[in-house]
């Protein structure tokens, strides 16, 4: 987590910001070697920064939690702004998110479908769908234009024919 206060002093360290200190310590690299070698744009730059550094660390801790993501998750981020910008985070793993999809789709769902959604390659999506019938939650049918869905019983639409497949 990154620190308005460390952040100004670098900025203060640096000459007022010309050196671009606190860039580097934000991750800004390509631009702390501008600041280094311009002296902060000729100095605009680095008044600029003084003005927005509290909006730049937000983004940095913000960039930071989307690195820092668990493998498998899918991750909502929305802003609240009540005087404050915070980042709030939901969590959704890639299993649920194919519960989600399959009631939403009255039971059945792809491959493709699941990647879109869970922000995941379609390989891994294909992998999590393959887990679920070896587990005996899901099964694999095949329409019958020959593409390949995976049906989850439960969350099947009882009403819906079955002639599909």
């Amino acid at each position: 987590m990154y620190s308005v206060g460390l952040a100004y002093l670098l900025w203060f360290i640096s000459g007022c910001g010309a050196l671009g200190f606190h860039r580097f310590y934000l991750g800004k690299i390509p631009t702390g070697i501008l600041w280094m070698f311009t002296g902060g744009l000729g100095f605009v730059g680095a008044i600029y920064d003084f003005f927005t550094l509290g909006r730049q660390v937000q983004e940095a801790n913000f960039r930071n939690a989307l690195y820092d993501l668990p493998r498998g998750r899918k991750q909502h981020w929305r802003y609240v702004h009540d005087g404050d910008t915070r980042i709030i985070r939901d969590k959704e793993t890639v299993e649920r998110t194919i519960l989600r999809l399959a009631k939403q789709n009255k039971g059945i769902l792809t491959a493709t479908e699941l990647a879109l959604e869970a922000n995941i390659s379609v390989d891994e999506a294909k992998k999590n769908l393959d887990s679920l019938v070896s587990k005996g939650i899901a099964e694999l049918r095949v329409r019958s234009t020959g593409s390949l869905v995976y049906a989850i019983p439960d969350l099947l639409d009882a009403d819906a024919p079955l002639e599909d497949f």
